[in-house]
């Protein structure tokens, strides 16, 4: 049963003459242990697919399922809990708190869930020794590298064990050598520790991290090709195929 699943998910802005169509009857299935990246040019969906995925936005048409639950039958409340629990974001600029050091920010998802702070903290730290941060724990954003943030943001997504991990462009502001680490992290999250992991690039080198591609131009998935792990070939052969789309 795969962990999440969009059957015809479209979603419209405005009506009549003026509609937009921003996404349009996209259908997606992940599994458990899978790292699929999604491709386009700009203004082609790739972020409303993110948001519909990740219950952050409704659509006008079609459904989303969550590791068994359809998000179409939820309560706002009831969302805003499944998002807690079941999913984690990675963005492109960490958004991590600057006062807090990486403990605090990592644990801060399962704080604002009711867990006791001293046992958040702990498995904080189990995290982030787990991401190669376990020298870095009291440290502040301002005290770690592009990298590294990335990292602590990695394990605050990881902390609530979620079933989907949703990471909009997650190298998009790091150099190649971080692009690379994080990009074989995520692979890490999604082959070594079980999690379906959802990632929107415009790299192909990074993409060819991933198990599958699919790529989306106006709205709609128009092609879907297998990754290999990381080498120069298969980045190649994104490339030329983001290159036929534009």
């Amino acid at each position: 049963m795969p962990i999440i699943q969009a059957e015809n998910l479209t979603k419209t802005y405005g009506k009549g003459d003026t509609a937009i169509v921003a996404l349009d009857h996209v259908n997606l299935s992940v599994s458990e242990k899978e790292i699929i990246a999604v491709m386009g040019p700009s203004g082609c969906g790739k972020s409303t697919l993110l948001h519909l995925l990740g219950g952050l936005d409704r659509p006008t048409e079609g459904r989303v399922t969550i590791d068994g639950h359809s998000l179409a039958d939820l309560s706002d409340n009831a969302l805003a809990q499944l998002r807690r629990r079941k999913i984690g974001f990675v963005f492109q600029f960490f958004n991590l708190i600057p006062i807090l050091t990486s403990i605090e920010n990592a644990s801060l998802p399962l704080v604002l869930d009711g867990m006791n702070s001293a046992e958040a903290k702990q498995k904080a730290v189990e995290w982030l020794t787990k991401v190669g941060l376990g020298n870095r724990l009291a440290s502040r954003p301002d005290e770690l590298s592009a990298g590294q943030q990335q990292r602590v943001a990695i394990a605050r997504a990881l902390i609530t064990e979620p079933a989907l991990v949703l990471a909009d462009e997650p190298t998009g502001n790091l150099d190649s050598r971080a692009s690379d680490e994080i990009a074989a992290l995520l692979q890490q999250v999604a082959r070594a520790w079980g999690h379906a992991v959802v990632m929107v690039t415009h790299d192909a080198r990074i993409a060819a991290y991933a198990d599958r591609i699919v790529f989306l131009k106006d709205g709609a998935m128009v092609n879907e090709t297998r990754g290999d792990g990381k080498t120069a070939p298969s980045a190649e052969k994104i490339a030329q195929m983001m290159n036929a789309m534009t």
